[in-house]
């Protein structure tokens, strides 16, 4: 399941966020960051639950739901059960950060 960012999204990060993250000497960086938009499983918008749910690269992202919206890392989820072929894809309105280690 991949939580994809809209190009809006990619939009609101700061000035050189991604030009710098796309430089060789970040690639870790990179394949972090873009793991953690990705949890294991097919999961349907119906599937969803409060709580952390574990990324690809190991560390847990927030699920919340409130008043019938979902967020994950307090980035809204505003497209749902985008199903292809090997997963499902939710947009989200902002690029999701792991915390700093």
């Amino acid at each position: 399941t991949i939580f994809a960012p809209t190009n809006a999204a990619f939009a609101k990060l700061p000035e050189g966020t991604v030009a710098t993250l796309l430089k060789p000497e970040n690639k870790g960086k990179l394949a972090s960051i873009l793991k953690y938009h990705v949890v294991a499983g097919k999961v349907m918008a119906a599937d969803v639950k409060a709580g952390k749910v574990k990324t690809l690269n190991g560390a847990k992202a927030k699920i919340a739901i409130k008043d019938g919206k979902v967020t994950i890392d307090k980035a809204n989820i505003v497209k749902t059960d985008i199903v292809g072929t090997n997963g499902v894809i939710h947009v989200i309105d902002s690029v999701i950060l792991p915390a700093a280690k």
